[in-house]
């Protein structure tokens, strides 16, 4: 029947696309390509350092970078501020992302939930980042609550958009066809629901995620005593521009491979998935 055929073109549900054992599928060869125009910014960075043509009081070279962080290291301080940094911006994820998943998912199921909510948060979401560190200063003070809960409001906005338009953008035709074939509720969600908005959901984990990064900088500069934006003040303050690059670069790093472990872990999940971007057999 008509029915029947609609259902089966359906994507196959959330239980179904991770019951296959398999490893995370993580980046192809080419995607090392992507080191290359990292690499080259590095030679020319040092070449041009090496010819004089960089004031080592303004933009260090890669050397001077290297000896500062290498110095942190051999005192055994830089893997605290790297750890410090880490904890704050995955407790800062954890409660953003379970914050936004619920209200994403209720204004985006519920009319109702959505007229009253969302008008309000999109009002919230055009305040600055640097505008709540004063109210939070006097909510929590300058310990780790005021620096989670800033990493958290960050993080919280990008998967509550994107959780809410894809469940709004879930094609009615097949929610049609699962209430046709008296799928309960439970099975709608679990078959239909989640699998069309999973890819909208990911999106806004990974958008979420980078936020999260950039808002434990402007956390860590509201009375840290550790951490990678401890590094970058303590750096202004004593003129030690080769410590502010080298924490700039561990941002970059540890968010691009924190970034990479949810890509990884998102194209297990979108394995059912025949989209442009993916190359075929790629789980």
């Amino acid at each position: 029947m008509p029915a029947d055929r609609a259902l089966a073109q359906r994507p196959p549900a959330l239980a179904d696309s991770i019951a296959k054992p398999a490893a995370l599928a993580w980046p192809s060869r080419r995607a090392w390509l992507g080191l290359l125009v990292p690499l080259l910014l590095l030679t020319l960075w040092q070449s041009l350092s090496a010819l004089g043509m960089l004031s080592e009081q303004l933009v260090p070279s890669p050397a001077g970078v290297a000896g500062e962080l290498f110095d942190l290291w051999q005192r055994g301080e830089l893997l605290g501020h790297i750890a410090v940094t880490t904890q704050r911006v995955a407790l800062g994820f954890l409660f953003g992302m379970a914050a936004a998943t619920i209200l994403g998912a209720l204004t985006g199921a519920s009319r109702l939930a959505r007229q009253l909510l969302d008008p309000t948060l999109q009002a919230l979401k055009a305040v600055p980042s640097l505008a709540w560190v004063p109210l939070f200063i006097l909510w929590f003070g300058i310990f780790e609550a005021s620096k989670v809960t800033l990493i958290a409001v960050g993080v919280f906005f990008p998967i509550y958009l994107n959780l809410m338009s894809g469940i709004q953008g879930v094609d009615r035709k097949l929610v049609e066809v699962g209430r046709i074939l008296r799928l309960s509720r439970l099975d709608l969600v679990g078959r239909i629901l989640v699998p069309a908005t999973l890819p909208s959901y990911l999106t806004g984990l990974r958008a979420g995620l980078a936020l999260g990064w950039m808002f434990v900088i402007a956390a860590e500069l509201m009375g840290a005593s550790q951490g990678l934006g401890f590094l970058m003040l303590d750096g202004q303050m004593t003129g030690r521009p080769a410590m502010i690059v080298g924490a700039l670069i561990l941002f970059a790093l540890a968010g691009k491979l924190s970034d990479a472990l949810l890509m990884a872990v998102s194209r297990r999940l979108l394995a059912w998935q025949d989209a442009f971007g993916r190359t075929p057999g790629q789980t």
